[in-house]
């Protein structure tokens, strides 16, 4: 397989590929990075079926790409660790009652239920990551209705570290979402799911119920900035 270097090379000057500009091709390259697909040191995570080889490279016209099991295996662990990090900030945070729901089913349209000592309740949707630098999300069609509906919902992003422990973790503001998600134009289709890159006027620290309570106050930050923010930290350590 060729290393990074090779491939930049291969769209920059070939004219199949003209059609994208290299600064396209990179800014595709720091998804890949940022999604676990792509090694620091340019080892691909996808299986691509080519039907020839061309000096010692896989073909790129039209070759399938797959996932493979190990990058939906990290997916899934990144995403379970995050909720668990949440569970786990909750109790720390004297919640009186936290329930698991998406242990239980996908139905709720959020992943966890629960209350803090004053009595605020949050169903919150926990979205998880281990790339600090920028936050992009996905959200089904099933959690944008079930936000719309329900004032209790609320969006957590989650910083995962190497020890599966939460990082930094913010709400993600429900009305920037709400306007941000795309519009149904014709009754016959409908969006399913949806990517967002959330800018960083549309986040706060910590678990931030829509009313201004708080049901977790803000993670210890680390020294560098998450995803473009830098605060002051006050909060729990985990």
């Amino acid at each position: 397989m060729a290393d990074i270097p090779r491939v930049r090379s291969l769209f920059t000057h070939h004219p199949d590929y003209s059609d994208l500009t290299p600064v396209q091709y990179a800014d595709g390259l720091s998804w890949l990075l940022s999604r676990g697909l792509v090694t620091s040191g340019g080892h691909s995570l996808i299986k691509v079926d080519s039907r020839e080889q061309r000096d010692g490279e896989a073909a790129l016209d039209g070759a399938p790409a797959q996932w493979t099991p190990e990058a939906e295996a990290a997916r899934r662990e990144t995403g379970t660790a995050g909720e668990r990090a949440v569970l786990h900030l909750l109790e720390l945070s004297g919640a009186s009652r936290v329930v698991h729901v998406a242990a239980v089913s996908d139905a709720y349209g959020y992943d966890i239920d629960a209350e803090s000592g004053d009595g605020t309740t949050g169903h919150i949707e926990v979205k998880a990551t281990t790339d600090p630098t920028r936050l992009v999300i996905h959200l089904t069609r099933h959690e944008h209705d079930v936000m719309l509906g329900d004032p209790d919902w609320l969006l957590a992003a989650v910083l995962v570290g190497a020890d599966g422990g939460a990082l930094n973790v913010v709400t993600v503001d429900r009305d920037w979402l709400s306007t941000a998600a795309p519009e149904d134009r014709d009754r016959r289709a409908q969006w399913e799911s949806a990517r967002f890159s959330i800018p960083d006027h549309a986040v706060a620290p910590g678990i931030l119920h829509a009313s201004g309570r708080r049901l977790v106050p803000e993670v210890t930050a680390p020294s560098l900035p998450v995803w473009g923010l830098s605060w002051p930290s006050v909060g729990l350590p985990v």
